[in-house]
């Protein structure tokens, strides 16, 4: 059985000029090989017997947004590799964080899994460089590829500000980096308030002491002196002495 495009080509070259007809044909051509090639910004890489294509499922990447990295493999003769999943794991670098992620079979149009295409979901909060690393074993041969994004692999994120419309509303991205940024000063200040109330009160507990010490030595000082016995009147003074014997000497006058 003839193929349809081949089909189409004969009936473009009979119906059409030569020149017209070889235009047609070089497009057709051009067309299905843009189709079969994978998603643009990825990288390709011959891994021993295999071939492994990286990139972003959602080109281009921007922060905040919902997307999922893409894994393709197949056999160096082309055929996609179906079982893989399973034996590989993936790895996304940003700096120095790093998150691993379950690689999934990435659903078709129709909902059914596309032949050996991998994904898994990732939002992205920062722009800039991403690595992907891709481990594991396929058919025996071990793999350990480190994939990173840039200008001649696949796309590096950016930042969501860029597109927003109105703008003046910062991104994900830079809501984090503020956060980041905040955080420490907001504990520094929380902390130099915490460390002046303990000063204050250790201030105020010196004081109170102080203040209750010399009140309990006034109160000791004052109990000593209302427990003191007071001294008769008169008694050991001289002049009292002179007062008695005038008065004995008055009463013996008056006897006689």
């Amino acid at each position: 059985m003839r193929e349809p495009s081949n089909l189409l080509a004969r009936a473009l070259a009979t119906a059409l000029p030569a020149a017209a007809a070889r235009t047609v044909v070089l497009a057709m051509a051009l067309a299905m090989a843009l189709g079969a090639a994978p998603a643009g910004a990825h990288e390709r890489r011959a891994v021993g017997a295999f071939e492994l294509t990286v990139g972003w499922g959602e080109e281009p990447a921007y922060t905040g947004v919902k997307n999922r990295v893409q894994v393709s493999i197949s056999e160096a003769g082309g055929a996609p590799v179906t079982d893989a999943g399973a034996a590989l794991a993936l790895e996304v670098g940003k700096g120095s964080d790093r998150i691993t992620l379950p690689l999934e079979p990435e659903a078709g149009v129709d909902g059914s899994p596309t032949p050996g295409t991998f994904q898994a979901g990732l939002t992205p909060t920062q722009p800039g460089t991403y690595t992907v690393r891709v481990t594991g074993s396929l058919r025996g041969q071990r793999v350990d590829e480190t994939f990173t994004s840039s200008e001649t692999t696949f796309d590096e994120v950016l930042d969501a500000a860029d597109i927003q419309f109105p703008g003046g509303q910062p991104s994900t991205g830079q809501l984090a980096t503020r956060i980041e940024r905040e955080i420490p000063r907001a504990v520094e200040a929380g902390l130099r308030r915490a460390q002046d109330q303990v000063d204050q009160a250790r201030t105020l507990a010196v004081v109170g002491v102080v203040v209750g010490a010399v009140g309990l030595l006034t109160a000791v000082a004052a109990l000593i002196a209302t427990r003191r016995p007071a001294r008769p009147r008169g008694a050991g003074d001289g002049g009292g002495s002179r007062a008695g014997v005038e008065g004995r000497e008055s009463a013996a006058e008056v006897r006689r």
